[in-house]
């Protein structure tokens, strides 16, 4: 198995489907992802952050009160606390080992949230034997590094920077250097800002480097069409069944229920 040899255009479950009707209030939770799943989803994207006795979970913010109501950063406590937090009044944080377990069949696109969860998110997949199912994703070029310096076979995204090189530098230079440091595709938004980022000439840019394009976070069914039109490889939605009815309506629907 290797996370980039699925079938494109890859569906992304963006946080299990944040805005899926059954995922109401209940983002990055083992049943959120369940549902995903049920739908035929393959490929599921989440964040981690490290509790302050070092377990890995999946959860996106740096606060837990946006999701659970508890007031305290992440970091700031123990797996004993952690443990007896809801997510929406009704599911637990998952672990990402509880992820990985409880998903053997799936691959997941990581966000790493935080410098202190580098070492033990690349610890818990080592010891799941689940290198080769994940790409390790972050805004931080430093803890890009670290990432793909602890695990070189595993694909990560291009940092910031190198996303930038790739839109602006000549593609005689990109391909004359080693620019992109082991980067394996690109994640990006639509637009950041007022710049468009996707465009045709960037979608064909990245891929005659070899670079897969994957666009987050897309839940608008007319926007969907439309990258899909100009042959991006994987769009992440918090609309999973949104995406999954384009794509099938589109005969690209690569995954069965």
């Amino acid at each position: 198995m290797s996370f980039l040899d699925g079938p494109t255009p890859l569906a992304f479950a963006h946080r299990g489907g944040a805005l899926l009707p059954a995922n109401d209030g209940i983002e990055n939770t083992l049943a959120a992802f369940q549902n995903a799943v049920d739908l035929g989803y393959r490929y599921l994207e989440t964040d981690v952050h490290t509790s302050r006795d070092g377990v890995v979970y999946a959860f996106h913010d740096v606060m837990l009160t946006r999701m659970t109501g508890t007031v305290s950063a992440f970091r700031d406590l123990d797996s004993t606390d952690i443990d007896t937090i809801l997510v929406g009044g009704r599911e637990p944080i998952p672990r990402l080992t509880d992820l990985l377990e409880t998903f053997p069949g799936a691959r997941f696109n990581i966000d790493v949230k935080a410098d202190d969860a580098v070492d033990p998110t690349l610890s818990v997949l080592r010891d799941a034997g689940a290198l080769d199912r994940v790409c390790l994703t972050s805004f931080s070029a430093d803890r890009l590094h670290r990432l793909r310096a602890g695990a070189p076979g595993t694909p990560t995204c291009l940092s910031p920077g190198e996303i930038a090189l790739l839109r602006l530098a000549p593609i005689p230079w990109l391909q004359a250097l080693g620019w992109r440091r082991g980067g394996a595709c690109v994640q990006v938004p639509v637009r950041t800002r007022r710049v468009t980022v996707v465009t045709p000439g960037f979608v064909r840019r990245a891929q005659s480097l070899g670079l897969p394009v994957h666009v987050w976070t897309v839940d608008d069914p007319g926007e969907m069409r439309s990258l899909l039109d100009i042959g991006v490889d994987g769009l992440m939605s918090d609309r999973v069944d949104l995406l999954r009815d384009v794509l099938i309506e589109r005969g690209q629907w690569r995954w069965e229920s």
